[in-house]
């Protein structure tokens, strides 16, 4: 049951001074998001960039896999509010992404806020985008309930 989801790029001029456009192929949620490298280093003014999308995955797949587990513990949730904060650097010589902050707040019933914790750190080292920057990217959450 493996899924692939597109996406694609048209990228003109150097790396500095160049504009592209990503496209999400699959969805067609977005198409021709402008993307620039002044995006990723400065202000985002009205473009993407790889780390914006990036925060945007992690957090989706930190909520689907938080409110999995806390469904499967008989424990699920009225609502969770997640926050990425996917931090781009300069490392070196080169640029990278160095880490990802998770933060969540969630509504959950007869559920204390140790237990909501331990729920909130196995669904950031579980989740498919954490498995696929575990070992490269500092991952990190912050969990907190509301009532």
């Amino acid at each position: 049951m493996a899924a692939t989801r597109r996406a694609e790029v048209t990228w003109e001029g150097d790396l500095m001074t160049g504009t592209g456009v990503v496209s999400a192929k699959s969805s067609g949620l977005f198409d021709k998001a402008k993307v620039t490298w002044a995006a990723r280093t400065e202000t985002a003014d009205g473009r993407t960039s790889p780390e914006e999308l990036l925060a945007a995955a992690h957090a989706s797949c930190f909520a689907m896999a938080l409110s999995h587990g806390l469904a499967q513990a008989k424990t699920p949730a009225d609502k969770l509010e997640v926050h990425a904060t996917v931090t781009f650097d300069k490392v070196g010589a080169g640029f990278r992404v160095t880490s990802s902050a998770l933060e969540v707040t969630g509504w959950v019933k007869e559920l204390d806020a140790a237990a909501f914790e331990k729920a909130a750190n196995a669904a950031k080292d579980g989740c498919p985008i954490s498995q696929a920057l575990k070992g490269n990217v500092e991952l990190s959450v912050k969990a907190a309930l509301a009532h």
